[in-house]
């Protein structure tokens, strides 16, 4: 059996610590994440690291604008 040692949540932490944040449609375009809240869990809970919740506007499918969470890694002093 293969030890694996890229997780979703290392590629999310990856990502967040170069991108602005990160939303579900993005986790789930880049990684396949389809459950991005409970990376986010295991990110703040268990890893310890510091992620803020900001709601922004997208339009969804049809065009209409729809809010969605975008979770933003706080930068440490």
């Amino acid at each position: 059996m293969e030890i694996r040692t890229e997780t979703q949540t290392m590629d999310v932490l990856k990502y967040m610590k170069t991108h602005k944040g990160i939303t579900s449609k993005q986790a789930i375009d880049k990684f396949g994440i389809t459950r991005l809240s409970s990376v986010i869990y295991r990110l703040r809970y268990i890893w310890g690291y510091d992620i803020k919740t900001v709601m922004v506007t997208v339009k969804n499918h049809r065009g209409k604008p729809v809010d969605v969470a975008r979770y933003e890694l706080v930068k440490e002093d």
